[in-house]
């Protein structure tokens, strides 16, 4: 598996845009009871069918979504995630807990408030496109903005522009029918953002796409949201996917979120066999970040060798090591903070490191690099690894604080984020 994260604005740190807290969605006869009965509501799959007649699609979950910010939810068939995006904006109306979005209250909103959420604050990409077969592209992505009642000449004029961002400039007139599967999906991703909605949603849109065309979607998506910082809510049961796409990532099993975290930390710290088995065969040095490889710095070692940034990958920093033959200096705003060596890196491919803790003696070790010396470090080697070194180009967003601590941990993501509960281990049915 090879995996390429790109950089990305990272999320911001303001209110958040989605709040969902102790969300249930249960089907079955008397739903309301499973939530509000803690004897129900602690059975597993099998139990709670065999007791009540009812199935828990989504169990008790519980997290924020930031601005700006990527925010994937995976899992296997029958995990509860397309029920869960759905119920975000009552496509499918959840049974208990609350959900609010800018800080508004969801499940309060009358009729009037829900249809003006979907037409303007939250758009949906589904798997199958849901184009109309006697439109035109161009009429397709307009839909949305007729629906708003826009006039047609102004719709049409903003549907060519959003045409043209999602590279379809030149089959304004044709019909979905005469358009790849690719090219349909540009054409409902186009009509999404065609509202120029404040969250878009993700229902699985790639999932029906061949592996090439599903690459270039992908893409396509990283480069809009590099472009616009747009908040996206990204629905997937693809792990190279999610590791692609996500700032931060839910795993879910069997309507619960059993961990989130970023990539880097779900790859580096999985929290129970379950997700384990998930990430083990992701190459660790393409996602984990020199952070979590270096150790603290020798007065020596601070002062030479090449320089990486903290959000360099490990891979990006073996290149440097091995080119050098000596230790490189992990450099963040002109200070080192650490070094990583041949020993550091290999136990990281080896998945056998330890997280450093930040504030560590790497920090308090080492004396201050300059800019300057960095720049040096480049200068002395002209090759094209140097100016990657120097750059320390992202695969990863930045963890703000060093994996395997409180963001580690299953309900305990991220300031503002709320405590999930353990999985069980029986399968959900929830054809997600």
């Amino acid at each position: 598996m090879t995996l390429t994260v790109p950089t990305r604005k990272p999320p911001t740190t303001d209110a958040p845009v989605f709040s969902v807290d102790g969300l249930w969605k249960v089907f079955g006869p008397k739903a309301d009871r499973v939530p509000a009965d803690p004897e129900l509501a602690a059975l597993d799959a099998a139990e709670l069918r065999a007791r009540t007649g009812c199935t828990a699609a989504v169990r008790d979950v519980s997290f924020d979504v930031r601005k700006g910010e990527v925010f994937v939810v995976m899992g296997l068939s029958g995990s509860g995630k397309s029920t869960l995006v759905r119920c975000l904006t009552r496509l499918i109306e959840p049974t208990a807990g609350t959900i609010a979005i800018d800080g508004e209250d969801v499940r309060a909103m009358d009729r009037s408030r829900l249809r003006e959420l979907r037409r303007h604050r939250a758009a949906m990409v589904f798997q199958h496109f849901g184009l109309l077969p006697h439109r035109t592209v161009l009429d397709n992505v307009a839909y949305g903005l007729e629906i708003q009642g826009l006039g047609r000449s102004e719709r049409r004029e903003r549907a060519a522009e959003v045409v043209a961002k999602v590279g379809l400039e030149g089959m304004e007139h044709r019909r979905p029918g005469q358009l790849s599967g690719g090219q349909r999906q540009r054409v409902g991703l186009a009509r999404a953002l065609a509202v120029d909605p404040e969250v878009l949603l993700f229902d699985e849109p790639f999932s029906a796409l061949d592996p090439l065309i599903r690459r270039d979607m992908q893409e396509e998506v990283v480069r809009l949201h590099r472009e616009e910082g747009r908040t996206m809510v990204f629905i997937t049961h693809d792990l190279s996917e999610a590791l692609k796409l996500g700032d931060r990532i839910a795993l879910m099993r069997d309507g619960r979120v059993v961990q989130l975290g970023t990539p880097e930390e779900i790859v580096s710290a999985p929290a129970d066999d379950y997700v384990r088995e998930f990430v083990r065969d992701v190459p660790r040095e393409q996602v984990v970040t020199v952070r979590r490889a270096m150790r603290p710095a020798s007065a020596e070692e601070a002062g030479t060798g090449p320089a990486v940034r903290p959000d360099a990958t490990v891979s990006e920093a073996i290149e440097a090591v091995a080119r050098a033959g000596e230790p490189a200096r992990v450099v963040d705003e002109g200070r080192c903070v650490g070094v990583v060596d041949a020993d550091t890196l290999l136990n990281v491919v080896a998945g056998t490191d330890s997280p450093v803790a930040a504030g560590s003696s790497a920090a308090a070790t080492a004396p201050p690099a300059t800019d300057a010396a960095a720049a040096a470090d480049t200068a002395a080697d002209p090759s094209p690894a140097a100016g990657s070194r120097a750059a320390g180009a992202v695969a990863v967003p930045p963890a703000p604080e060093p994996v395997g601590g409180a963001w580690g941990r299953v309900g305990a993501a991220a300031p503002g984020e709320r405590r999930q509960a353990s999985p069980p281990p029986a399968a959900e049915a929830e054809g997600a």
